[in-house]
């Protein structure tokens, strides 16, 4: 029987300690430095491969950096003097990007590994890392009426080929780098993220963008018609990006969590016809629907059991749907008409 490794107690983290974050050139990345130093964070290192004109946020005060994380030194580098590391850098996309791109996926095991390395040589306190719903069984999500996914569905492994398995055994380092090592890491299981200053256009924008942008895409052109992937009954759970951040918080500060893969998603399990009339409603037009069954699709269906969450945080992502939709869309539309005006916007 293996022995379990005692937690201790270590120092709260300071305003003025280092916290880095990997992929914070994209979305969930930008938005989590934004809500560090929004909670009075002084000292944010942000690191991504993407030259900083294609970043999606640039918070101020920032210290960003241009790197390939997939590098060895460069994970040395960026991990130097940090007290708390966040790992969202990975090669990925909506459904479109990952069933076609699955070696760029599978390739994002060496961000993974080496920045784990490199946190745990640099002597960081806590290393969080951004896992996915890719990683449970596919065997489990073959009906539109899944039922919700707990944490203990991604054993007997069967991941999504690419993306899944990549993010699976990553959990796997992170929690041998606890029992072995001693190094306190964090696992959350994102369950289909989106809101604004995400990717919504160019083919790895996910559902609810790409929905909004067909929308008002559509509307422009006076060509009330959307083509659907699928046949539009497959069912997804879709978390609003406020929640995400405010859960990654969470989970990192409760070492109650330490080296446990858990859910972070929304358990509002909609149909991705149901997302298109709550897209119909914002904009206030109804659309004529076809469907292309040769598209990209997934799984049949997928949810996020929020059981553990609640039971250990107290706590679930709560934004609505419609909600975050609303918000979503007048985003979008913003940087629709922008980019039409001749401005340089940025889509992912």
């Amino acid at each position: 029987m293996e022995k379990k490794r005692l937690v201790e107690k270590g120092p709260p983290i300071r305003q003025d300690d280092l916290i880095v974050v990997t992929g914070a050139g994209g979305f969930i990345g930008g938005n989590l430095l934004l809500y560090f130093n929004n909670k009075g964070f002084t000292n944010l290192r942000g690191v991504d491969k993407k030259p900083l004109y294609e970043w999606y946020l640039h918070v101020p005060g920032v210290q960003n950096i241009c790197l390939d994380v997939s590098v060895e030194a460069n994970c040395q580098r960026v991990c130097e003097g940090a007290v708390e590391v966040y790992n969202l850098a990975a090669d990925m996309g909506g459904m479109g990007f990952i069933e076609r791109f699955r070696v760029e996926c599978l390739r994002s095991i060496l961000i993974n590994t080496h920045m784990v390395e490199a946190a745990y040589r640099a002597g960081a306190r806590r290393y969080f890392f951004s896992s996915s719903a890719c990683a449970y069984n596919t065997l489990l999500q073959k009906d539109p009426k899944v039922r919700a996914l707990k944490e203990s569905d991604a054993y007997p492994a069967m991941a999504e080929r690419g993306y899944g398995w990549e993010k699976l055994v990553s959990e796997m380092f992170c929690e041998e780098y606890w029992h072995e090592r001693g190094m306190k890491t964090f696992i959350a299981r994102f369950h289909n993220v989106y809101g604004p200053h995400g990717t919504w256009d160019g083919g790895r924008e996910k559902a609810p963008a790409a929905t909004c942008r067909k929308m008002i895409e559509a509307i422009d052109k006076n060509d009330l018609n959307i083509k659907i992937w699928g046949n539009g009954e497959q069912t997804r759970s879709f978390m609003y990006i406020d929640d995400c951040v405010l859960g990654i918080d969470k989970i990192t500060h409760c070492d109650a969590l330490i080296a446990t893969p858990i859910n972070l998603g929304s358990s509002e399990l909609v149909t991705i016809n149901t997302l298109v009339s709550k897209v119909e409603k914002i904009a206030g037009k109804k659309l004529k629907r076809s469907y292309d069954l040769t598209a990209p699709q997934g799984v049949a269906g997928r949810n996020s059991d929020n059981t553990f969450i609640k039971k250990v945080l107290g706590w679930e992502p709560d934004t609505t749907l419609d909600e975050g939709l609303a918000v979503t869309y007048k985003w979008i539309k913003e940087q629709y008409n922008k980019r039409k005006a001749g401005e340089r916007v940025g889509v992912g």
